[in-house]
């Protein structure tokens, strides 16, 4: 009877579907830092007096930092804990943003960009983790979204705020003001309690089990792509449309509008998640990914823009989600490990992107740029979503015959969580 007593009030995985207002209050912190370049290059470059493609860097390093640092972070969350990991690293952040605020050159400024990047590369994966530990696997994909909406608050956000400030007061403050957020979240996370996880063994064990997920190959490998082509892309929305005239400011202002696509889509896919499927989802949002590209591509017009801004923020909440959510579900026992290598293929990705269009900024080729995205979102969509159904298919192909259809259907839907 007490064995019984303890196992009802102290349940493996508690329902819950929200996410700490103080985890997404630093989610949110570091998504504004990273979204909050693009709209300074231009400034910067203008500022220092050095080429934008020089400039460029200071978003593809970020990302380059961001990215390579997930391993060493998704390692340590699944071994020390994901809230104490997120408030070293929003502490190293604070240091290194209020840093790069002082810099007195381009050099200077771009290195403590990459610490800050490595910095803020630890909290939303270790997110992504806290809510695959506390949240059934029937309710992640809900639980994921409201996260990034908070997430596409911030890039939003970032676009708008950053553009404003470079062009009326200093592009220094756009480094100080999400340090000094980083200090107030590390303050906020300290009442916030760490979740259970799955048991590890030694490190060699979390790399083990994650090395035999042929699954995990392929949603790292979609996530080098993905990151090219979206995050990538989205380098770029703010230059191509100061090159049509618009200010810093203004550009921000519409840029903004990716934030904007995200919050409100994310929504959607809350609504359709139960009567949808995850590779419905994931095609869904590469349809708008692909319209976004091919408008701009075709039309280099002010309201082109705003439109491609709009539906990069819908594909990243619908497709971007799809393989977020797969991600937490194929290596469960070294849930941040496995997650940290997705996210950073991720921003590897991301940096290839900004890398390889900083050229075609340079001279004004933004129609090429864009166009290109296009073309390689086609058979982005098309490998997510086959790759997503068959998990889910191979998933429930290896679930034991269940003594009831009623149980049937309950493990199912966990597995496609």
């Amino acid at each position: 009877m007490k064995t019984s007593s303890r196992s009802t009030a102290t349940p493996r995985r508690p329902p819950k579907i929200r996410v700490p207002f103080p985890l997404t209050a630093a989610a949110f912190t570091a998504n504004f830092d990273r979204f909050a370049v693009g709209p300074v290059l231009v400034t910067v470059a203008a500022t220092l007096r050095v080429p934008l493609a020089s400039v460029v860097a200071l978003a593809g390093g970020y990302a380059l930092a961001y990215g390579l640092s997930q391993p060493l972070w998704g390692v340590l969350s699944d071994r020390v804990g994901r809230l104490r990991v997120i408030r070293a690293a929003l502490s190293l952040a604070t240091v290194a943003g209020i840093a790069s605020a002082l810099a007195p050159n381009l050099t200077a400024l771009v290195v403590l960009r990459v610490v800050t990047g490595f910095a803020f590369g630890a909290v939303v994966p270790s997110s992504l983790s806290f809510v695959g530990d506390t949240v059934a696997a029937e309710r992640r994909q809900g639980a994921l979204a409201d996260l990034m909406a908070a997430l596409g608050l911030g890039s939003g956000l970032a676009a708008l705020f950053a553009g404003t400030v470079a062009d009326w007061l200093s592009w220094r403050l756009v480094f100080a003001v999400p340090a000094l957020a980083a200090a107030t979240a590390v303050l906020a996370l300290r009442g916030t309690p760490e979740p259970s996880r799955a048991a590890t063994g030694g490190v060699a064990s979390q790399l083990t089990a994650v090395a035999r997920s042929r699954f995990l190959y392929v949603v790292v490998a979609l996530g080098v792509v993905e990151g090219a082509v979206l995050l990538g892309g989205l380098t770029f929305v703010a230059p191509a449309l100061e090159h049509r005239g618009l200010s810093g400011a203004a550009a921000g202002a519409v840029t903004a509008l990716y934030g904007a696509g995200t919050l409100a889509f994310t929504r959607a896919v809350k609504a359709l998640m139960r009567r949808v499927p995850a590779h419905g989802l994931a095609t869904i949002g590469g349809g708008f990914v692909v319209a976004g590209y091919a408008t701009a591509a075709a039309v280099p017009r002010v309201w082109a823009y705003a439109l491609m801004a709009t539906l990069l923020g819908a594909g990243w909440a619908f497709l971007h989600s799809t393989l977020q959510a797969w991600a937490t579900s194929v290596v469960p026992e070294a849930r941040g490990t496995a997650v940290s290598f997705y996210v950073a293929a991720l921003f590897v990705g991301s940096a290839l992107g900004a890398a390889l269009g900083g050229a075609a900024a340079e001279h004004a080729r933004f129609g090429a740029l864009f166009g290109v995205a296009a073309v390689m979102t086609v058979p982005l969509t098309v490998a997510v979503a086959i790759g997503r159904h068959r998990f889910t298919a191979r998933k429930e192909d290896a679930l034991p015959a269940p003594p009831h259809s009623g149980g049937q259907s309950q493990q199912r839907t966990y597995q496609q969580g």
